[in-house]
């Protein structure tokens, strides 16, 4: 008898869910779900039975057959929720649960009107990851217990609501409309996603289509449209697509990622619609996803980079075969940088820049960072470069084919790579990559051309045509650079040459406001106060309002705009926001 995840209650001598059974009505005006969850086991069983909950109200629970079933939901843990034990008779096949959900359910955003971009119809969307699936159904929160769903909605009828999972029917009763969906394949809880609003769709090719709200779905269709093609260029790398359908929605402004990996209907921030397709790298990304993470999972928070790393690896190699690999080398310094000032973030906290992490106690987004995304990629980069491409593309695809619908530790991982590639980890000191602080002394560097021109640009701007020629991820990187030394730079000059502080990339445009508001550019300092009010995507809150915090005068109006905007985004963008501009 074992809890095998620190951040579940759940047990493994006790019957483990296989499927949900999920009835719920949306209500907008309570901003509530209410309805029932009903449980399947793997197997029958009997005796104490704990469940994963945070801020549910629990109304009864029964068995199957409709026998009571004693139960206690205990106080919250601040980390975990709320465990909820059960007490079931001898042969129990499953459990059914009443329940509601709270206002201020982690996992969810219930929008106003003006906060969507029709202005007419509310909004609500879903976000369970890492830990807050537990916040809408209770349920086993692990990702070591995989399961299948139905689920019937009772939505306004005026409303579209949207799954990550196979549509199987709309039917409209009065003023509701009643939504039925089906994931017939395995999924962790946080991949547990849906959306209900004001949506329309476009064919985005034979197995994708993207959603959104009708005032900006023709920008999103032109935006996403390379949707099918980056499919079968995963497909080619990574085998079979293994989730039937890759459809995406846009979403709100206030979702808090670039992206989500929802099997069968990817959630994405709208700051990606840069109206010049220069930003689907995030696409790219999520869709890479479908193999590594959805496909083969992490087992808990502890092994995050079993997910993020391999992704990471899978959309660069993407990237490389729709852009070239003098791109990729842009985006692999990008990442770099991202994962150094991580590593400065941790610097008193060290064990949180290994890739095998203690998270015992520790809530993972309040740990959540760059480091399984990049130092994850830079130790596959190094094995690859051990082996050789073709045998590590090999090696992938049998990681893949040995352990698709499992999830796993980092234990397994190492166990599986040694036997695949005998002396492969020792050759490349994987210990000290998977439980050492930092990154190791064989890290590679990216290298390309354009890269090194860059490097050799120094604090000089480009030209006319060098300028006109410069990827988003070239500006950046420039951009990047200055900030290094802001008191040098004439902000006013580069604004007035290249109009940054208009971009409408919003890559280029949070990379050149860090760097004004650090300089102290008033320009700059004020279109950031507006960014902050604009978007919710934690990328760029967290580096403006840390830019912002860097004086006193900026600290007032950080503390100012955050006041002014937090209710508008996401409870876990609030939470890190929060934490920044009112440090503990």
């Amino acid at each position: 008898m074992a809890r095998l995840d620190p951040h579940s209650f759940c047990d493994d001598a006790q019957p483990q869910i296989t499927t949900l059974d999920w009835h719920v009505t949306v209500d907008f005006e309570r901003q509530v779900l209410r309805g029932t969850a009903a449980l399947t086991f793997a197997a029958a069983g009997g005796g104490p039975l704990d469940l994963d909950t945070r801020d549910l109200r629990i109304h009864a629970v029964s068995t199957l057959g409709g026998a009571p079933v004693a139960y206690v939901l205990h106080a919250a843990d601040p980390v975990l929720g709320a465990r909820l034990s059960l007490m079931m008779p001898e042969g129990t096949v499953g459990v059914r649960i009443t329940y509601e959900t709270s206002p201020e359910a982690s996992a969810l955003q219930w929008l106003t009107p003006r906060q969507t971009q029709g202005g007419v119809h509310p909004f609500l969307f879903s976000q369970c990851q890492a830990i807050h699936a537990r916040s809408v159904v209770p349920l086993q929160d692990t990702p070591r217990v995989r399961i299948r769903y139905t689920a019937e909605l009772f939505v306004p009828a005026a409303l579209k609501a949207l799954m990550a999972a196979a549509f199987v029917s709309r039917e409209v009763r009065g003023e509701l409309a009643i939504e039925r969906w089906e994931m017939p394949q395995s999924i962790p809880p946080y991949l547990f996603a849906f959306a209900v609003g004001d949506l329309v769709s476009r064919e985005l090719g034979p197995r994708s289509r993207v959603w959104a709200e009708p005032g900006i779905v023709e920008a999103a269709a032109w935006e996403f449209e390379q949707a099918d093609h980056m499919l079968s260029a995963a497909e080619a790398l990574f085998g079979p697509y293994p989730w039937d359908r890759f459809d995406v929605l846009n979403m709100p402004p206030s979702f808090p990622y670039g992206g989500m990996e929802n099997p069968r209907l990817t959630f994405l921030t709208p700051t990606l619609l840069a109206g010049d397709r220069s930003l689907v790298n995030v696409l790219a990304h999520e869709l890479a996803h479908s193999w590594t993470g959805n496909l083969v999972s992490n087992a808990n928070a502890e092994h995050f980079w079993l997910n993020e790393g391999f992704t990471v690896y899978a959309e660069r190699r993407i990237q490389e075969v729709l852009e070239g690999a003098e791109i990729g080398a842009l985006h692999e310094a990008l990442g770099r940088r991202s994962l150094d000032e991580a590593l400065a973030d941790f610097a008193d906290r060290p064990a949180l820049t290994h890739l095998r992490t203690d998270l015992t106690g520790v809530d993972p987004d309040e740990a959540y960072s760059q480091v399984p995304y990049e130092k994850g990629f830079l130790f596959l980069k190094t094995l690859e470069r051990h082996l050789g491409r073709p045998a590590f593309d090999a090696f992938l695809k049998r990681y893949i084919e040995t352990f698709g619908f499992q999830s796993i530790t980092t234990d397994q991982f190492v166990s599986f790579t040694r036997g695949a590639l005998p002396g492969a980890l020792e050759a490349i000191d994987a210990d000290a990559w998977i439980d050492g602080p930092g990154i190791p002394p064989n890290a590679p560097a990216a290298d390309s051309a354009r890269l090194a021109a860059l490097t050799s640009q120094g604090d000089t701007p480009p030209d006319t045509a060098q300028a006109a020629a410069w990827t988003p991820a070239e500006w950046q990187l420039w951009l990047q650079h200055l900030a290094e030394a802001p008191e040098r730079v004439d902000c006013a000059a580069l604004d007035a040459r290249f109009a940054l502080t208009r971009s409408t990339n919003y890559e280029v445009l949070v990379a050149w406001l860090e760097l004004g508001v650090l300089a102290g550019y008033a320009p700059a300092v004020d279109r950031a106060a507006e960014v902050v009010g604009q978007v919710g995507r934690m990328k760029y809150l967290r580096p403006l309002y840390r830019a912002l915090t860097r004086t006193e005068a900026g600290r007032a109006r950080a503390v100012e705009c955050f006041e002014r905007f937090a209710a508008g985004y996401h409870p876990i963008a609030r939470q890190v926001v929060g934490g920044i501009v009112r440090p503990k």
